[in-house]
C-alpha cells in the first residue's frame, strides 16, 4: 500500500472514529427526549436533523473512503461512484443549510415578544417539517451532476479533460463550461447561507455582549441577574461555535474547490480532492462534540443513562454477594 493512500485511509478513518459515535450519541439523546416528553422544540429538531444528516455524511464518505483505503471493501464502481457522490454531495449541502436554519431561528429567538420578528420564528417553528423537505428537494436536484458525470476509476484508461479526481472516482464533464457551471453553483450554494449565517451570529454576539453589559450594570447598582434568558445565552453560544467551525472548515473546503476549478487539465494525483472532502467531513464529525459540550439537554440525557447502567450494576453486585 501507498504512504500516500495509508495516511488518507488514516485521516478517513480519525473522522469515522469521531464523527459516528459523536452524532449517533446525539441522535439517541434527543430520542430519549422525544420519548420522555413526547414533543421537541424546534431548535432541538433542527440538531437531531443535523446530527441526522451529518451520520450520513460521515458514514457515505469518510467510512466509505476508509474501507475503500484499506481495500477492505470494493465500494467504487460505476454505481457506487454514483451514489457515494450524490448522497454525499447532498446531505453535505443539506448539513450546511441546517446549520444556517439553526443559526436564524436562534438570531430570531432573540426578538423581544410581541415583535414582527418573534411571529416569524413561531411560523417557522410550526412549518418546520416543510422547511426540511424543501430544503432536502433542493440539495437533491443542486447534485444531480453527481449521477450524469461520475464513474469509476477502474473503468478509465485514457487521460480526461474536463474532470475532477477524487481518486477511487472521476467526475468527467462534458465540457469546460460544464465544469465551471456546477463548480459555480456548488460554491454558490455554500457561500450564501455561509454569509447569512455569520450575519447572524454576529448579531448574536452584538446580543450577547449587550446583555453582559446590562448584567454587569445591574449587578453594580445592587439589582438582579436576568437569570431567565440563560438557557437561550448558552444555545446562542453553542450556535456561534457550530457556525465557527463551519466557516473555517467549509471555507478551506470551498477554497480548495475553486482552485480545482481554475486547473485546466484533471489532476494525476487526488491530492487536492482529499483535503477538500476531509475537511468537507470534517464538520460533521466534530460538530456532535459541540452540541454535547454545550447542550444541557443532551448531557441530561446522557447522564441519566449513565445513571441507569450504574444502578443496574450495582444490583447485579449485590444479588451476587
Amino acid at each position: 500500500m501507498a504512504s500516500e493512500v495509508f495516511v488518507r485511509g488514516m485521516l478517513f478513518l480519525f473522522l469515522t472514529v469521531v464523527g459516528i459515535p459523536g452524532n449517533a450519541t446525539v441522535i439517541v439523546a434527543f430520542l430519549l427526549l422525544l420519548y420522555q416528553e413526547k414533543r421537541l422544540l424546534a431548535a432541538d429538531a433542527i440538531l437531531l436533523h443535523l446530527a441526522c444528516v451529518n451520520l450520513l455524511v460521515v458514514v457515505v464518505r469518510a467510512l466509505t473512503e476508509t474501507l475503500a483505503s484499506f481495500r477492505l471493501a470494493d465500494i467504487f464502481g460505476d454505481t457506487g461512484c454514483k451514489s457515494v457522490i450524490f448522497i454525499y454531495r447532498a446531505t453535505r449541502g443539506l448539513s450546511i443549510w441546517l446549520t444556517f436554519l439553526l443559526s436564524t431561528y436562534q438570531c430570531l429567538s432573540i426578538a423581544p415578544p410581541g415583535s414582527s420578528w418573534a411571529s416569524v420564528r413561531a411560523l417557522l417553528g410550526h412549518y418546520l417539517a416543510f422547511v426540511f423537505l424543501f430544503l432536502w428537494v433542493l440539495n437533491a436536484c443542486m447534485t444531480t451532476a453527481a449521477i450524469l458525470f461520475s464513474f469509476s476509476t477502474k473503468n478509465e484508461t485514457s487521460p480526461i479533460d474536463n474532470g475532477i479526481n477524487v481518486q477511487f472516482c472521476y467526475l468527467n464533464f462534458p465540457s469546460k463550461l460544464s465544469r465551471d457551471a456546477n463548480g459555480a453553483i456548488q460554491v454558490g450554494r455554500d457561500v450564501v447561507p455561509m454569509a447569512l449565517m455569520t450575519l447572524a451570529s454576529l448579531i448574536i454576539l452584538v446580543f450577547l455582549y449587550k446583555h453582559s453589559q446590562q448584567v454587569k450594570g445591574l449587578r453594580s447598582s445592587g439589582g438582579g441577574g436576568a437569570g431567565n434568558s440563560g438557557a437561550e445565552q448558552r444555545a446562542a453560544k453553542a450556535v456561534v461555535a457550530l457556525v465557527t467551525l463551519y466557516v473555517v472548515f467549509y471555507g478551506a473546503d470551498n477554497g480548495l474547490w475553486v482552485y480545482t476549478l481554475t486547473v485546466k487539465k484533471t489532476m494525476s494525483s487526488s491530492l487536492i480532492s482529499d483535503l477538500r472532502l476531509f475537511f468537507g467531513s470534517l464538520y460533521a464529525a466534530l460538530s456532535p462534540l459541540v452540541i454535547i459540550a454545550s447542550n444541557r439537554k443532551v448531557n441530561s440525557r446522557l447522564g441519566c443513562v449513565a445513571h441507569e447502567k450504574s444502578a443496574v450494576e450495582k444490583i447485579k453486585n449485590l444479588s451476587s454477594m
